[in-house]
């Protein structure tokens, strides 16, 4: 996973410190614009596998996951 710079952290920080992330009716909220009501669950054994294969890979869960289905996509074209 990418590591922050200091000043990225405190720019962060400011950022969710200093504003309020604003809610809305029907989808129409901070979460719903940023598209994270496509979240889905997952069990334990793969989440843990997603987190160590992160973790080595140096990359995001969303990545290891999105890595895999270009792998299938490739392979069934």
């Amino acid at each position: 996973m990418a590591r922050m710079t200091e000043e990225e952290a405190i720019a962060l920080d400011k950022k969710w410190t200093e504003i309020t992330p604003k809610v809305g009716p029907n989808g129409s909220g901070f979460l719903a614009r940023r598209r994270a009501a496509h979240m889905i669950t997952i069990d334990g054994l793969s989440a843990d596998y997603l987190f160590s294969k992160a973790i080595a890979d140096h990359k995001t869960p969303a990545e290891i996951v999105s890595d895999m289905i270009q792998e299938r996509l490739a392979v069934v074209q």
